[in-house]
C-alpha cells in the first residue's frame, strides 16, 4: 500500500473556520437575500423544480454566492462540478465542457458548473463554456464580485441570468451571529458565550455587510477572552483590543473605483458639502491613489463650476501640488479642502457646454480656411497673398473692441459660450453683452 493510499485522518471540527461551519444548509437558511431566493422568487422555483438555467450571482465577498451554488449541488439532479478561476486554466475548462457533452449523449444528464471568480477568466477561457452552454450539456454558474457587463463576455451574459447579491443589513449580521453563538453542533453554543446586543452591532458595522467576516471575528474574539469562569464575555472592551484597522470594501481597479468617485462628483456638483467629503474620506481611507482624485478634483473644476468661480481651479491645482509636495496622508487635508471648496462654489456648467458646441462645429461644419485678417503675415509673400489685411488691433479701438468678425464665414454669427447667471459667470455675461453692442455698433 503507498503512503498516499491511507485514509485521510479525520478533522478536528475545531480546525475549521466558524464561518465554514454555519454555512446554510438549506435554502430556508439563507438570511438577507429575500429578494434574490425567498420562496416564490424565479431563483427559488427555478431550483425548486430543477429547471435551472445558466446563472451569474453578483455579489459582494460574504454575501452566500458560493453557499448558494453549493445548496444548488444538493438539491440537482445534474452532475455538479465546481472549480475556481483563480486555479483553473483553459485545459481544465476543455476537459470539464468535453466531459459534460459525453455525460449528456450517454446518460441524458446535464452538468451544473460552477465557477467562483469568473471574471478573473480571460475571454477565450469564458469562451470555452458558449458551445455547451448553447447546447445544454451544462448549466453555468458563475460567481463573481465584479460588475458582470464589464468583467463577463457579452456572448455569455446574453444567455444568463443574472442574479444580485446584496450587502447583508446589520440586522441580517446580527441574526447570523446570534445564530452561531447559540448553535451547539456546528457553531459556539458548547462554550456557552455571553454577548451585549451593541457588542454583536459592533461586529456586525465592522464586517460591513460580509457575514464571513463577521463570523471570523466573532470567532476570533470569543477565542481571546479571558474568563476564569469558563463563559466567554463578548463586550466593547473585548472587541477594541480585538479589532484591527477596517478593511474597507474597495477595489481600486473594480467598480467601487468608479462608482464612489462618481458619488463625489455628483455630491459636489449638488452643493452637498457633507456628502462630498464622507466619500472623499471614503476612498482616501481605503487607499485611492491619491493624485487620481485629485486630477477628478481639477476636472470638477472646470466641468461643473468653470467661470462661476474661476478661483476654483486654482484652488484644484493647488491641491494636487500639495499631494504632490507632502504626500500621504498628510494630503488628505488638502484634497478635503478643495472638495468643500468645490462643494460650495456656485455651479456652471457653461464651459463644458462651450467646449461640447465648439468641439461639434468643429468635426461636422466645413473646416473653412483661418480669414485672411486674422493671420500673421510673417513673409513677403504672405503679405502679397493679403495675409493680415484689414486686421483691426483692438487696442487701437474705442473701448478696445474692434468690430472685425474672429469667425470664419460659414460660422458668422455662432453662439457657443452662453454663461449663467451664477457666481462671477454673471459679471461674464454683462460683458459679453457690452462688448457685442460694441462690435456690431
Amino acid at each position: 500500500m503507498s503512503l498516499f493510499d491511507d485514509p485521510p485522518a479525520p478533522v478536528d471540527p475545531k480546525t475549521v473556520p466558524l464561518a465554514e461551519r454555519m454555512r446554510p444548509r438549506t435554502l430556508d437558511e439563507i438570511v438577507g437575500q429575500d429578494e434574490v431566493i425567498a420562496a416564490g422568487r424565479p431563483l427559488r422555483e427555478m431550483i425548486n423544480r430543477d429547471l435551472l438555467q445558466s446563472i451569474i450571482l453578483w455579489g459582494p465577498p460574504g454575501t452566500g454566492k458560493t453557499t448558494l451554488a453549493r445548496l444548488i449541488a444538493d438539491l440537482t439532479k445534474a452532475e455538479f462540478i465546481a472549480f475556481s478561476a483563480v486555479l483553473a486554466g483553459i485545459k481544465e475548462v476543455k476537459d470539464v465542457m468535453a466531459t459534460a457533452e459525453q455525460r449528456r449523449r450517454m446518460t441524458g444528464r446535464r452538468t451544473i458548473v460552477f465557477v467562483d471568480e469568473i471574471h478573473r477568466f480571460n475571454k477565450a477561457q469564458q469562451d470555452a463554456f458558449l458551445p455547451r452552454v448553447e447546447s445544454g450539456d451544462i448549466v453555468l454558474i458563475g460567481a463573481t464580485t465584479e460588475n458582470p457587463s464589464f468583467e463577463v463576455n457579452a456572448a455569455l451574459l446574453s444567455r444568463s441570468k443574472v442574479f444580485v447579491l446584496k450587502l447583508l443589513s446589520e440586522d441580517a449580521i446580527v441574526t447570523i451571529l446570534k445564530t452561531a453563538l447559540a448553535d451547539s453542533e456546528r457553531g459556539l453554543g458548547k462554550q456557552h458565550p455571553e454577548a451585549d446586543d451593541d457588542a454583536l452591532r459592533a461586529i456586525a458595522r465592522f464586517a460591513n455587510g460580509d457575514a464571513r467576516s463577521a463570523l471570523n471575528l466573532l470567532q476570533l474574539t470569543v477565542s481571546s477572552a479571558n474568563n476564569p469562569a469558563g463563559r466567554p464575555k463578548i463586550d466593547q472592551a473585548l472587541l477594541e483590543k480585538t479589532l484591527q484597522n477596517r478593511t474597507l470594501l474597495y477595489d481600486k481597479t473594480g467598480e467601487e473605483h468608479y462608482n464612489l468617485m462618481s458619488a463625489l462628483h455628483k455630491s459636489m456638483r449638488n452643493s452637498d458639502a457633507d456628502a462630498s467629503v464622507y466619500w472623499l474620506a471614503r476612498m482616501v481611507e481605503a487607499g485611492e491613489d491619491a493624485k487620481y482624485i485629485a486630477r477628478r478634483l481639477i476636472r470638477f473644476a472646470s466641468e461643473d463650476i468653470g467661470n462661476a468661480d474661476p478661483q476654483a481651479l486654482t484652488i484644484a491645482v493647488a491641491a494636487k501640488d500639495a499631494v504632490h509636495f507632502i504626500g500621504m496622508p498628510e494630503g488628505n487635508t488638502a484634497l478635503a479642502q478643495a472638495a468643500l471648496y468645490l462643494a460650495t462654489a456656485p455651479k456652471s456648467n457653461a464651459v463644458y457646454r462651450a467646449y461640447g458646441a465648439a468641439a461639434e462645429a468643429a468635426r461636422n461644419d466645413v473646416a473653412s480656411p483661418v480669414p485672411l485678417h486674422l493671420r500673421n503675415a510673417s513673409t513677403k509673400l504672405m503679405k502679397q497673398l493679403d495675409y493680415g489685411k484689414g486686421y483691426q488691433y483692438a487696442h487701437d479701438e474705442p473701448d478696445a473692441v474692434a468690430s472685425m468678425d474672429c469667425l470664419p464665414d460659414n460660422l458668422k454669427g455662432r453662439e457657443f459660450y452662453t454663461p449663467t447667471d451664477y457666481g462671477f459667470e454673471k459679471e461674464i455675461r454683462k460683458r459679453l453683452a457690452w462688448w457685442k453692442s460694441k462690435r456690431s455698433g
